[in-house]
């Protein structure tokens, strides 16, 4: 098979949550013993740190990986959703997966994974592990892909756990309070095996808690314990939550010499040395573009924070959201003076575009509705002067599609 064809059989054979959602979420962990069992068990000749939570994971695994690589290792990296290419959920130094290794996986394995029935996640989880183990890599950061406890990545012991800022999100999966998302992410805390949380969230401390307490686990808050201010390329004043954890993780990370050079330098170079985008991005100067893959209540209202500071003449906002998210509360974070320009992402969950403008309309707010991301982003700018600021959001999708 040629990549295309590869990638088409992979996102195609079997349900993928990016894209159709509850429906392909398996509420345990045999598929992916199973694979990893019939890999050779690929994931026990590495070693790893695991980074959970609701937002700030992945910027968080991308800050770590760069640290580690500025400290001379050889770093795997494993994150989702990608953006504009499958392969950038799997790198090595800041470099994706090969084509070829792609291809190699799935066509040695396509027998397997028919007669299991894994899915998508799965299979991808097994391509990194396999790939890190070949590759001899020193370390392999390993983001959650949802929840914690039965995500598939959660077969690793690793040698420190990190659960970033803790909001609602996959209600249908996780539960509908906090308290109980907090227990599903709380299930990557392994036994003795110390665990960072980023955030003391007074309401579910007790959670991780208790948890580590069970697992005789060190738990450090790193919000109690870092006072450091760092500088990072990653733009948002919500980062310094983010690197606060890291740096703590840092701390407990035992067998690494990691220098405080290397985290300096590690924070200042997150993009060169790792490639993440959608954090913050500025895309254009007059207007200044900014997108930013925020998607939930705690996530957006970091970033609609951060919007507040910028000056400008006019402010558009083009937005697009899926369908399983609590539109309404998100709305609510919106600023009401905005142009909003309301699109709908090239997605089986996706909100349609009209659906989403009447729910803003029942708050007051007001914009116009577009059928694709590219046409309202190209309406946007037209209608942008140089003084002011167009803001893209709403969806890691509607991201994905303008980059």
């Amino acid at each position: 098979m040629t990549y295309k064809e590869t990638l088409d059989w992979l996102f195609s054979q079997f349900p993928a949550y990016q894209k159709i959602g509850k429906s392909a979420y398996k509420a345990d962990l045999s598929n992916i013993i199973s694979l990893s069992h019939h890999l050779g068990n690929p994931y026990l000749k590495f070693k790893t740190i695991h980074v959970g939570g609701t937002n700030g994971k992945g910027s968080s695994s991308h800050m770590l990986a760069s640290i580690l690589q500025e400290a001379g290792y050889k770093v795997g990296l494993y994150t989702s959703p990608h953006l504009k290419d499958f392969r950038e959920r799997i790198k090595i130094n800041g470099e994706n997966i090969s084509e070829d290794e792609v291809i190699a996986f799935v066509s040695e394995n396509k027998a397997f994974f028919e007669t299991q029935g894994l899915s998508f996640f799965e299979m991808t989880v097994g391509l990194a592990f396999e790939y890190f183990a070949k590759e001899l890599v020193d370390i392999a950061i390993i983001e959650v892909g949802l929840g914690g406890r039965l995500d598939a990545t959660n077969i690793i012991k690793p040698e420190v756990s990190l659960i970033t800022n803790i909001g609602i999100d996959h209600t249908a999966f996780l539960g509908n309070d906090i308290k109980s998302i907090a227990k599903e992410k709380a299930g990557i805390i392994k036994q003795n095996v110390p665990v960072v949380i980023s955030e003391l969230q007074k309401e579910i401390a007790s959670v991780f808690e208790h948890k580590a307490f069970k697992e005789h686990s060190k738990i450090v808050f790193a919000d109690q314990e870092i006072d450091r201010v760092y500088e990072t390329d990653l733009m948002g004043s919500y980062q310094a939550k983010n690197y606060k954890g890291v740096v703590a993780v840092l701390h407990q990370l035992k067998g690494f010499k990691v220098s405080e050079e290397a985290i300096v330098n590690g924070l200042k170079n997150v993009v060169i040395n790792t490639g993440l985008q959608g954090r913050w991005q500025v895309l254009q100067e007059q207007p200044k573009i900014i997108c930013d893959t925020a998607h939930n209540k705690e996530g957006l209202s970091l970033t609609m924070a951060q919007l507040q500071l910028e000056t400008f003449d006019k402010l558009h906002i083009v937005i697009g959201m899926v369908s399983d998210k609590d539109v309404l509360s998100v709305l609510q974070l919106l600023p009401k003076l905005a142009k909003y320009y309301f699109c709908a992402p090239n997605n089986k969950r996706t909100l349609p575009a009209l659906v989403l403008q009447d729910k803003a309309l029942e708050l007051g707010i007001r914009g116009s509705c577009h059928c694709s991301v590219s046409e309202a982003f190209s309406v946007a700018k037209e209608k942008a002067s140089k003084e002011d600021v167009i803001y893209v959001g709403g969806s890691t999708f509607v991201v994905a599609e303008i980059l």
